[in-house]
């Protein structure tokens, strides 16, 4: 194995060189999270003051390993097994044309254009750092199994959207027409009413707006309704996608278990596709255990 095969399977989510993934992993993960700390506390005037320099080492230290890491994935991407792509090319475009490759630019491009963009908003740039918050994307799938829920009930998930938006646009129409009059400088207008139209049925409730007229009392509390109805319907709906997602991956590791168990015995090579599947798809061992466990004893029982 030369170095970019053996780098390229570092970033692999079933890496075959766990101990040295996991430390690399573990390494990425405690950047991470020390990089997002530190920009949080930059916001604060008084520590910022007192330790600027050490703040700006620290992300100086930081863009430099998320630049090498970032170029280490382009360079490795051609091994890398978890991208898709016939040629070497094609992968390196999957990767950095990829929702993770984009946030790993995107984790050093601010502070790098703090230094080529002159007159640029440093403050929109520190914030916009944060998005390294997303490269944690890396380590779970949690992201892709929320696109991947909506993406399958994106029927329901788009009606519930309609439902969503007349109830916007009604409340937002009927309370300006009720409350006009009453409080110009709250309702001026439709389009600046729908900011307690989605307060309300958010169910939120800020409360720096509110209906003093009996019409508007009664929209108020239509309004408030209809939030906790469509709110229901859209929690609801993520919420089955997320189960039939889950249950879809539950059904394609126990269906490579089974096909593992035909013969009565687990070879090396496929405990290592059952256990690289595991990783993927987030199950803990003690879940595959018990469902190997089971599926064995199932066997036996067929067998007497």
């Amino acid at each position: 194995m030369n170095s970019r095969q053996y780098i390229g399977s570092l970033f692999e989510r079933s890496s075959e060189h766990k101990v040295a993934a996991r430390r690399l992993n573990t390494l990425l993960f405690v950047l991470i999270i020390l990089s997002l700390i530190a920009i949080t506390l930059e916001s604060v005037a008084s520590i910022e003051a007192a330790w600027s320099s050490e703040l700006l080492i620290f992300e100086f230290i930081s863009v430099i390993f998320f630049s090498i890491e970032y170029g280490l994935r382009i360079w490795s991407a051609p091994d890398n097994r978890d991208l898709q792509g016939k040629t070497a090319l094609g992968k390196r475009l999957n990767y950095i044309f990829s929702f993770t490759g984009l946030i790993d630019l995107i984790a050093i491009l601010p502070t790098l254009l703090q230094f080529i963009w002159v007159g640029a908003d440093l403050r929109l740039l520190r914030v916009m750092r944060l998005a390294r918050l997303l490269k944690l994307s890396h380590f779970t799938t949690a992201l892709e199994d929320l696109v991947s829920a909506i993406h399958s009930e994106r029927q329901a998930f788009g009606a519930a959207l309609y439902l969503m938006v007349v109830a916007l646009f009604l409340s937002s129409s009927l309370i300006y027409v009720a409350e006009r009059d009453a409080q110009p400088e709250a309702f001026p207008s439709i389009p600046e009413t729908m900011w307690w139209a989605i307060v309300t049925l958010t169910t939120v409730g800020y409360g720096d707006v509110s209906p003093v007229t009996a019409g508007g009392k009664v929209i108020g509390a239509m309004t408030a309704m209809m939030g906790v109805c469509t709110v229901a319907l859209l929690t609801g709906i993520v919420g089955a996608g997320f189960s039939k997602q889950m249950s879809k991956q539950y059904a394609e590791f126990e269906s490579k278990v089974r096909e593992a168990l035909e013969d009565g015995i687990i070879s090396s090579d496929e405990a290592q596709e059952i256990e690289a599947l595991r990783e993927r798809m987030g199950l803990s061992k003690t879940q595959a255990e018990e469902l190997a466990h089971h599926l064995i004893e199932a066997k036996r029982s067929n067998s007497d």
